[in-house]
């Protein structure tokens, strides 16, 4: 395998603008999701009044010490919940990711109550629903805090109630599959919520604080003139020892949290699982806070995507397959601690033979069970009368067609540009790669916003001529201008992982600590067959 050379100047002031520009999008990112968790705290006092964890304690305690966790969707919501980014509070109100219990790695889903008492917050469903179906495609166990106001009814939509279904069949796909599920119930678990609790293989409830009714009083009032206590009509004593619900019952969190980890700790969850091999690798010869002065903030400049593959690969070898043939298209393998990967990158636009040479190389990765990591950079497949002629469209479909059918795990970093159906060959989100990260500089769009507005700007510019008026020169001045910001809204992390159209943005220093955390739950869902059965394990 050939070594690749820096070519990176580090003392350039193009390299320090660069890097300057990484690290205050890196600051904005943090910065939000340090606003979560700063306004999650507030509660704080509410809390402890009642004896209980915030929400991030209660996952802190969960979790072995000193293991990595890696956090799913921290920017969900971004912006949709209040239009003022700088009062907006991402995350879904939900803080969910893939974290080790008792030695066991495992989905972790944690209501954040400090928010709004846990109530539903917007791209709140679609970040659980990312977490079930990641739970699912790699067979971890799921474990649910569970503490939550439930829906917001002064906001209510009827598409988030249908959708929302998904989430409890999901609960019952997973117990099916030989997944265990685990909840805690710290809190209040309502009305559709209480079936989050009810669809658990294994329940903890709190004494004097956990609550589970379809109906609470104030709902059992209006709708049968019932009178009733909290406690009386879904508290944990109540449902531990008369409705079968409960399971365990603790005297406050930490115990409850103890009990989840004993579970955890009994199921013997890696019984059939061979004895890790040890391999021998060398790491990177070049620093990874290079990385962060690599790519350009402006997705128009070149940038050679080989460099990037030098920071993140075994002793920055890449043994890179078909170099003469379609070159803008780099694709090779590399090892990752002596482990095997595919990658698939680019350095511009993809050709009819860079998408050839990808559509060959992603199959060869099936045939020898190789995962394949996409990183994006592109504006998309190259357009023009030449390359219509040279099958462009027939050979995208196949790059698209060897996406879409892979045998092996694919892994997608948005590192620059991924634009039109350049997003689609590169394993893009509507693809469902295994993991999705972005960059975040990444900006992802159907084409980039100055293209978008010489289209229109030309079609308004037609029918203007068609009709026989004159051309308005400042009303296609207006057009452009509004689709420019149109686009250039709608194309950066900060609107995309928002809308959970990725598994969250990354620190790109941490890009190979993240491969090879995924990398690892990706061979272990490969090697682990759970008990299957034709139910989930049903209540008593």
């Amino acid at each position: 395998m050939a070594i690749i050379e820096s070519t990176i100047s580090t003392g350039s002031d193009a390299f320090k603008a660069r890097r300057a520009g990484m690290l205050a999008l890196l600051e904005r990112v943090r910065g939000y999701e340090a606003r979560s968790a700063a306004v999650s705290a507030n509660s704080r006092e509410r809390f402890e009044k009642r004896g209980q964890l915030l929400p991030r304690e209660r996952l802190s305690l969960l979790l072995d010490p000193g293991t990595p966790f890696l956090e799913i969707g921290s920017l969900a919501g971004l912006g949709l919940d209040n239009p003022d980014m700088e009062k907006s509070v991402p995350g879904g109100g939900v803080i969910g990711g893939i974290g080790w219990v008792s030695g066991v790695r495992v989905m972790v889903n944690v209501s954040d109550s400090g928010i709004d008492a846990g109530a539903l917050q917007p791209m709140g469903i679609p970040k659980q629903l990312r977490l079930q179906e990641l739970a699912l495609e790699n067979k971890l166990p799921y474990i649910q805090l569970v503490e939550s106001a439930g829906a917001n009814l002064m906001t209510y939509k009827v598409e988030e109630f249908v959708t929302g279904g998904s989430l409890f069949r999901n609960l019952a796909r997973m117990s099916a599959a030989g997944l265990p599920v685990i909840t805690v119930t710290h809190g209040s678990s309502t009305a559709g919520g209480a079936y989050q609790t009810g669809l658990s293989d294994y329940i903890v409830m709190v004494r004097g604080r956990s609550r589970a009714f379809l109906a609470g009083p104030p709902l059992l009032k209006a709708a049968t003139g019932e009178i009733a206590t909290e406690e009386e009509l879904g508290g944990a004593e109540m449902h531990t020892a008369i409705s079968g619900l409960g399971d365990y019952l603790a005297e406050d969190d930490r115990d409850a949290i103890r009990i989840a980890r004993e579970i955890v700790d009994q199921i013997d969850w890696h019984r059939d699982m061979p004895a890790p091999t040890d391999r021998s690798f060398k790491p990177p010869r070049h620093d990874a806070q290079e990385l962060l002065g690599i790519m350009p903030m402006d997705h128009k400049r070149p940038v050679d995507m080989k460099q990037v593959i030098a920071r993140i690969a075994d002793d920055s070898e890449f043994l890179e397959f078909g170099e003469n043939y379609g070159s803008a298209t780099v694709v090779g393998h590399i090892k990752l601690e002596g482990q095997p990967l595919g990658v698939v990158t680019n350095n511009g636009p993809i050709d009819p033979a860079g998408a050839t040479k990808a559509t060959h190389f992603i199959q060869a990765c099936c045939q020898s069970r190789t995962p394949i990591l996409y990183l994006n950079n592109t504006t998309g497949f190259m357009v023009g009368k030449a390359y219509e002629e040279a099958g462009m469209i027939k050979h995208g479909s196949k790059m698209i067609q060897a996406v879409t059918n892979a045998t092996v795990p694919q892994i997608t970093i948005y590192c620059g540009a991924s634009f039109g159906a350049g997003n689609y060959g590169m394993c893009g989100w509507g693809f469902h790669p295994r993991f999705c990260f972005s960059w975040p500089n990444a900006k992802t769009a159907v084409m980039g916003g100055e293209q978008a507005a010489q289209t229109m700007v030309n079609v308004t510019e037609a029918a203007m001529k068609r009709k026989g008026g004159d051309v308005d020169r400042e009303k296609l001045q207006e057009l452009e201008r509004r689709i420019i910001d149109r686009f250039d809204s709608q194309m950066s992390v900060f609107t995309t992982s928002a809308r959970v159209l990725d598994d969250g943005v990354i620190d790109p220093r941490d890009t190979r600590a993240v491969l090879l955390n995924v990398l690892s739950i990706c061979r272990d869902a490969e090697l682990r067959q759970p008990q299957r059965m034709q139910f989930a394990v049903a209540r008593p």
